[in-house]
């Protein structure tokens, strides 16, 4: 049983405690797969990724994909057709409902998906707000626009009086 520490973390940052939670929510679902279906996790661009998904035998209306507070999943359930029976020497291509689930990042957003050769791709990428985004403070050398800070406070004050 793998268990991390986090008191360290604790100890010397204030609102992290989240991470902890996801790390622990990340170890419980991969414990709870299979690891059915296999997929791939590409990094494009620096903010663009895609999820690719080996989903052979299913059509689209067999797959359904969800986001919902940074968690994406993506499930497939196999409509039951009538099955002719089948004596099968080696059955290698599963044909098994499945639902499996990642954890976005911050700001992250699905672009797209699209199914194409029995591969289901699902893009993604990472959008900052424009509010988050680092600003660059232009620095004035005009001596006449240098504000005093007694002077701002200076009617709030005689009004007090």
């Amino acid at each position: 049983m793998n268990t991390l520490d986090f008191s360290p973390l604790y100890r010397t940052t204030i609102g992290f405690d989240h991470v902890s939670n996801l790390l622990n929510a990340v170890n419980r679902t991969d414990k709870n797969t299979n690891g059915y279906p296999h997929y791939n996790i590409e990094l494009f661009d620096t903010d663009q990724y895609r999820i690719t998904m080996a989903v052979a035998g299913f059509i689209e209306s067999e797959l359904d994909i969800e986001t919902e507070k940074q968690l994406l999943t993506v499930k497939g359930n196999r409509q039951s057709p009538e099955e002719i029976a089948r004596n099968y020497l080696h059955q290698g291509i599963a044909a098994r409902n499945f639902e499996r689930r990642f954890q976005l990042a911050d700001h992250v957003k699905v672009i797209q998906a699209h199914l194409e050769n029995g591969l289901l791709h699902i893009d993604l990428a990472r959008e900052i707000p424009e509010a988050m985004k680092p600003k660059s403070i232009p620095i004035e050398t005009n001596k006449s626009k240098v504000i005093d800070i007694n002077t701002v406070n200076a009617p709030e004050q005689q009004d007090a009086a």
